[in-house]
């Protein structure tokens, strides 16, 4: 069975991390974007990040600009954005796409382990977030409107 650790995937720079360096942690993997309604749960997702950090947790996401183009800046821009405005600590990978021929190989991957709502593979928006364990296993699915504070008691579990 492959896990979360076999792939790699592109940073903001250009450069290739192999999710690998991720091992033995807690992840959130999050389809993010700058210019959207759910913008404001970076400041969750980096509250989560911070309370779990030295239990082995992080938040990894992946900006997007498929969903009404909501996610327009290049690399520069997005990394500015997060940091001056909602201060994230965790990495912001580059611009992905999540849905259609060119869907970022680790997103078909969750999607396909961790389906949707009737078993949906498709992302329908921004800030979905998949929860993935210690062993590197997607274990859970969250909606966009599902805010970071609501994960809590699945994150514990892992923790």
């Amino acid at each position: 069975m492959k896990g979360i650790g076999d792939f790699a995937v592109r940073a903001a720079d250009g450069g290739t991390v192999p999710l690998s360096d991720y091992a033995g942690r807690v992840l959130l993997v999050v389809n993010t974007a700058s210019k959207c309604g759910f913008t404001s749960q970076y400041t969750g997702l980096e509250a989560l990040r911070r309370r779990y950090a030295e239990r082995k947790f992080e938040v990894l996401a992946f900006p997007c600009n498929q969903f009404g183009g909501q996610e327009p800046g290049d690399a520069t821009e997005i990394a500015t954005f997060c940091s001056t405005t909602y201060d994230v600590g965790f990495p912001v990978f580059a611009k992905v796409e999540v849905n259609g021929p060119g869907a970022d190989p680790l997103l078909e991957w969750l999607k396909a382990e961790a389906p949707g709502l009737m078993g949906s593979r498709a992302i329908k928006w921004n800030f979905t977030k998949f929860l993935v364990d210690r062993e590197g296993c997607p274990v859970r699915r969250y909606a966009p409107t599902t805010k970071p504070e609501d994960l809590s008691a699945d994150l514990e579990k892992l923790l």
